[in-house]
Formats: C-alpha cells, structure tokens, sequence
C-alpha cells in the first residue's frame, strides 16, 4: 500500500496545476488565449524629387553639417555623408584633433540647384548645389562650392557624397533648365559630348600618368590638374631617389557616384572622382621613408618596415564641350573645379622571405 502511494503522489506532482486564465469562470472550462500578431509597417513610399524637395534637402543638411562640426562629432557627420566624401570627411577631422584644432565650420549663401527630372521610383535620385562657402572668421576663404547629393532608396536619406570647389579663374559653365526649372541629366554613354561621361576620369587619370604627350591630351586641356600632376610625380620621384628611395603613383577611378548636366551650349558639366595611390619604399632595408606631413594625422608616427602607403581621395568638375560640327574647330574638355585629400595611409611592415 505504501509503494501504491508514493506511486499516486509522484503522478500527483506532473500534473499542472490550473490558473485563473484557464478557468477564469470557475468551472474548469480554460479561456480562449488571443493569437499573438505582428506589428506591420507600411515601406515609405517613393517621393519625386523636385526643386523645393532639394533645396530642403540641402537647407537640412547645412544644419546638420554645423551640428557635427560644432560638437566636434566625427560619428555625426559622417551620418550625412557618404562614398568618398565621407572618407574626406573623416580625414578632416581626425586632422584637426592631431593638431588640436577646432574643426572648419563654414557659413553658406543662397545656393543655385541643379535638378534633374527624375523618375518618382527610380534611384538613387540626385541633384547638385552651386553654393558660396566661408569659413566664419577666415579673410578670403570664400569659395564656390559644387556639391553632390545622393538618395539611394525612399528609405535612406539624403547624403552628400561629393564636393569640390571652383577654380579661382574659372567660370562655371550654364547649366541648361526647361521651362519648370528642372536640368538636363546626361546619360553615361551620351554621344552628344566631347567625352562619355563615363570616361572623363578615365581621361584626367591618363594624362596624370602620360602627360602632354598623351594621346589624352588631344580631348582634355593640358593643365596643374592633368599635365600638371604627371610633372608634379616626375619631381617627386626624383627626390625620392635622392634620398634612397622609389615611388610609385598612379591615378585610378573610384566607385562612387559621378553627375553628368546639360549645359546650354550643349556641352555637359561633369562632377566625379579619382584615387590617387602612392607608396614610397626604402631601397635598401636600412632606409625608411619619413611620413609625409600631410599623412601625420592617420599614423601613429611609426614606420615599421620600409614603405609608407597614402591614398588621397580628388573630387573634380570638368566643362565637357559638345561635339563640333564636321569642319569646324573642336574645343577640348578642362577642368574647372578640384578638392580632394590624402585620405588613407598606412606603414605595412617588412615581408618575410
């Protein structure tokens, strides 16, 4: 008998026992449990991209911009970046935490926008700002800015993704607008100009290597930004040997967005980007390079092995002029706006054999 109960009780305890949300009325009949749901949330839908949408676009950034750089906040200002702006970007502010200054705040005037007509539901959507820029407290900082902004999806929000700045000299070629203000966008492969738009920094980054010598140089000006920079690496690689050492630069292209505008003539206005990668080398393993100044900044001011690495990001414009009728003069492409920066660096250590 003593065995039959130790058997009951132990059954006793695997039993649940009954709550008062299963018999809620008293008689052991269990209440109807509510089916659990998913919250829903409706995906934003596509907005068209008008003149009023990027001017508050642009008023929104400057904002935010001046919150960043205020707050000395690299993390913030990179939020309203991307592509290789945001690589210039953080360059900048780490550049002025080495030298212990405050970073650049700038003060904007009215900006001319360039809005092409875009489709409602296609991206990314883009526009550009010709805009005066200062730097509060700075005589004869003021500049003319071309700035680019991109959406990538009606969920993300707008970034600015590229600017340069206008040559002091140069005059900013007019951008073509329909009767509604909106600007002509130039296809990739447009045929109407010089130079596929595609191809305009493919053609400054063969010059850079080739010089006036280029077969380049028969649709893109010579100049401190073309020529010029397959001199400047010329100097510099002399110097270089001087001192025991070689460099190697080359120009290539980058992956990040360029925008292409009809201007009135019919020619384009191009803005885009290139990488400029050098790397200078010990000849002998005793030699090391010394950091260049303008890399300090990224380093931690040590040289472990031979070669020093640096990668500067180029943000340009180029004036692409249109075709010239058969018989007449062609006029060339030539740059009209540059900014850029060493914007990566590093010291790789010696290879073991």
């Amino acid at each position: 008998m003593r065995k039959i109960a130790r058997v009951v009780a132990a059954a006793m305890l695997l039993v649940p026992p009954l709550t008062a949300a299963g018999c809620a009325d008293g008689k052991g009949k269990p209440e109807a449990r509510p089916t659990p749901t998913v919250p829903t949330t409706t995906p934003p839908q596509p907005v068209a991209l008008t003149p009023d949408v990027a001017r508050k676009a642009f008023q929104t950034y400057i904002t935010d911009e001046d919150v960043a750089r205020a707050a000395a906040d690299e993390r913030l200002a990179l939020t309203w970046t991307s592509d290789g702006q945001s690589l210039l970007t953080a360059a900048e502010f780490r550049k002025a935490a080495f030298d212990g200054d405050p970073v650049r705040r700038f003060s904007y005037g009215k900006p001319k926008l360039y809005v092409p007509k875009l489709k409602a539901d296609a991206y990314p959507q883009w526009f550009v700002a010709s805009v005066d820029r200062s730097v509060p407290g700075e005589k004869k900082s003021k500049e003319t800015a071309l700035m680019g902004f991109i959406l990538r999806g009606p969920a993300d929000g707008w970034h600015l993704t590229l600017a340069t700045m206008l040559a002091p000299k140069a005059e900013l070629p007019k951008i073509q607008l329909d009767p509604d203000g909106y600007a002509e966008a130039l296809s990739s492969d447009d045929s109407k100009v010089l130079i596929r738009p595609r191809d305009v920094g493919g053609i400054q980054a063969t010059m850079a290597a080739e010089g006036a010598g280029s077969v380049a140089a028969k649709v893109m000006e010579t100049g401190p930004l073309t020529s010029g920079y397959y001199q400047q690496t010329k100097r510099a690689k002399k110097k270089a040997k001087d001192d025991d050492l070689t460099l190697t630069v080359v120009y290539t292209a980058t992956p990040y967005p360029y925008f292409g505008l009809r201007t009135k003539n019919g020619g384009g206005l191009v803005l885009y980007s290139l990488f400029r990668n050098e790397a200078l080398v010990g000849q002998a393993p005793s030699v090391k390079p010394e950091i260049p100044k303008e890399a300090e900044h990224l380093l931690d001011g040590t040289v472990e092995g031979q070669e020093i690495d640096t990668t500067a990001t180029l943000q340009f414009a180029a004036y692409d002029p249109p075709r010239a009728k058969k018989g007449k003069p062609q006029p060339k492409a030539g740059l009209v706006a540059d900014d850029g920066a060493i914007s990566k660096a590093a010291t790789p250590p010696i290879k073991k054999p």
